[in-house]
Formats: C-alpha cells, structure tokens, sequence
C-alpha cells in the first residue's frame, strides 16, 4: 500500500461514497473519531482527560495560519467570530463596511444590524471576480472595516488579502476575514498578509466536528479592544484557579485573545479538531495545496470538454478547492447524484464541485460522466 492510499484508509466514506462537498461539511477522517471516542471512554469511566487536550488545538490552529497561540480565541463557529470582531471595534453609527455581493451571510449579517446603524457597501462582482480597484474605490476614511471572505463559498474566488489589507489600512481600517473555505484547503498566512481579525470553524476543510472554531486576533489590537461578552474565561490566569481566588468585585481581562472567550468550550468537538489540525499540519498545507490544484485543474478541463459553463476563475491565484459550473437543472443533477451516492452541492444556479486532498482523479472522472448523463435526461 503506498503512501496515498493510506491517507485513504484514513477517510471510510471513501468505501460507500464519491465525497465532494468539503465546501460544505467534511466527513470525518478515522484519527478524529478515534479521539472524540477515546474522550468519550476516559471521561465517562474515569471523569478525566489527557492534559495534552487542554490546550484545545489553539497552537496547532496558529501554526497552520502564521500566527501565536496567544492571538487565537475559541468560537463555536465563524458567525461567533465574525461578530466578535464587528463588536469589538465599536463603530460609531454612519461609518462604512465594505463588503461584497459574493458573500455567505455569515460575514454580512453581524454589520447589518440595528444597532449598529452602519452603512455597507457591496462591491459588485464582475465575471465571478472582485476587482481590486473597485474594492480601492470603495473604500474611505469612513471605512471602518473590509469584512470578505478569503474564499467566496459559492463559486470559489479567491481574495488577495495583502493587498485588501493595504488598502484597508491606509485609511485606518481594519480586515475582517472568514476563512471557512480557505485554511485547510490552502496557505493562510495572517502576518504576512497583515490580516487584523480571522475567524474559521473546522467541520470543512479542517475535517473536524462542528461547534469548533478559532478566532484570531492581532496581538497589536487585543488589548485596545472591549469584548461584546464576557465570562469566567475571559480574564487573566491569575484570576482564577481555585475556588475560592475568584475576584468577583473587578474584572481583568486577559491580555491575550482569551480576552474573546465566555465559558467552557464544547471539549469533545474541540478534541476532534485537534486531532484533525494535527493530521493537515503533518501532511503539509503546502502538499494539500499542490493536490488541490492538480485535482481542480483536472475538473476545469473536464468541465470544459463536456460543455458546461464555468463559474469559478481559472487562474490558479484566484481559486481555492471550489469548483462550479451552469447546469440548466442543478438542483435535480445534486439530487441524481446523490441517488448514485456522489455528493455535490447547487449553489448559485450551478453544481459546486469542493475535493479535498484524498480524492481521486477518478472520482471526479465518475462524478462528471453521471453529470453528463443526468442533465442529457432533464
């Protein structure tokens, strides 16, 4: 058995299944099972756990996005995240957010309410892309924030962060990203692209449970910043500790993004994710990346040669693990699909194709040549 097919043997829905909806949620690999399994045994007959898990996957997570330990906050999800960010900065009502007409709500929605009376710019797409200096033409000093995500769920357009971020920042703004569809998938790098606030849940390409997810936050802001909740895990370490050294009559705030948590985390999720950072971390995001695009490329050509309308960038700049394409009847291809137990989404009146490293060449051959039958009988 060579290397590959070991990282197969990882994957059991790859015996009953042609898996290709990691956009969506990913099915999860054996060593993350085995983990929630071994937490669920220990816990339930001795009421203990490895202290190993108590650092809740936070260093594995900033290593795998260029940041510390101590810039990263658990979140139950993206959403949680993101509207710990559009919280935190307090803007001030009649300021601007700069978004796009791309966007999954969850990057949207938390600036959209009320209370907060801001205004939100959408910068229209033009051929499933954002042009850089629509997003320049966009942006203020009014601008209090950029809030996209890094890859558009949708399609798969990819953003070039560092130069969102220049732009952002020159006008004393901040970057706001959802990396749901990028880490994972492809290279994050916080620092280099100069990110200011990143949230990310791991049920998709991290291959962990849901109600796990990670906030970062630049260390430069953490301590500028007033969270919208707080909680017994919000503040300094020496705060708490034993029962009876809790000072209930003040609060100190961590110094570090810990700032950003309430209370206790779901630990069986995050013992999961863990495990499933670990493995994406010792396979190489570089590797995964290189796979990706192998895989991609091979879908685009075939999605060309069998006549259907490409959604997604070909520039490889520019796309991540999604690939779409028109279909007149994408809902009832998803569905036909399914029947023959390959699994695809319909998203923006096409097919959403999303593979992760462990998936074949043949798979996607097969998957495409049921699509091909399926929209020759609709």
């Amino acid at each position: 058995m060579n290397s590959f097919d070991k990282i197969r043997e990882q994957f059991p829905i790859t015996r009953n299944k042609i898996f290709l909806n990691h956009a969506a949620e990913s099915p999860l690999p054996r060593p993350v099972t085995d983990a929630i399994n071994r937490y669920v045994k220990d816990f339930s007959t001795t009421g203990t756990y490895p202290t190993e898990w108590e650092d809740y996957g936070k260093p594995f997570f900033a290593k795998l996005i260029g940041a510390e330990t101590e810039e990263i906050a658990l979140v139950e999800n993206t959403s949680t995240g993101i509207n710990m960010a559009a919280n935190a900065l307090h803007p001030s009502s009649g300021s601007k957010i700069v978004t796009t007409d791309l966007e999954h709500p969850s990057i949207v929605y938390p600036w959209l309410r009320k209370g907060l009376g801001l205004k939100i710019h959408y910068v229209k797409s033009v051929g499933g892309r954002i042009l850089l200096e629509d997003v320049e033409k966009a942006v203020d000093d009014e601008t209090v924030a950029i809030a996209i995500s890094h890859v558009e769920y949708a399609n798969g357009f990819r953003h070039d962060l560092r130069a969102l971020s220049e732009i952002i920042h020159e006008h004393g703004g901040h970057l706001v990203v959802d990396a749901i569809q990028s880490a994972g998938a492809i290279p994050v790098d916080v620092r280099r692209d100069s990110v200011d606030f990143l949230s990310c849940s791991c049920y998709k390409w991290l291959l962990g449970p849901a109600g796990a997810g990670y906030l970062y936050v630049n260390e430069k802001l953490i301590e500028d910043l007033d969270p919208p909740f707080v909680g017994w895990a919000s503040v300094k370490p020496e705060v708490f500790g034993t029962e009876d050294s809790w000072d209930i009559r003040s609060l100190s705030l961590s110094e570090t993004a810990t700032r950003f948590e309430v209370g206790s985390p779901c630990l069986l999720s995050l013992v999961g994710a863990r495990e499933a950072l670990k493995m994406l971390l010792n396979i190489g995001i570089d590797k995964i990346q290189e796979r990706l695009a192998k895989l991609t490329d091979h879908l685009i050509t075939t999605v060309k040669n069998s006549g259907f309308e490409l959604q997604t960038p070909e520039e490889l700049a520019n796309r991540s693990g999604i690939i779409n394409f028109k279909t007149k009847t994408p809902k009832k291809v998803v569905e036909g699909l399914s029947s023959e137990g390959i699994v695809v989404s319909a998203r923006a009146n096409g097919v959403r194709v999303s593979p992760h490293f462990y998936n074949t060449e043949e798979e996607i051959d097969k998957a495409m040549s049921q699509v091909r039958s399926l929209t020759g009988a609709f």
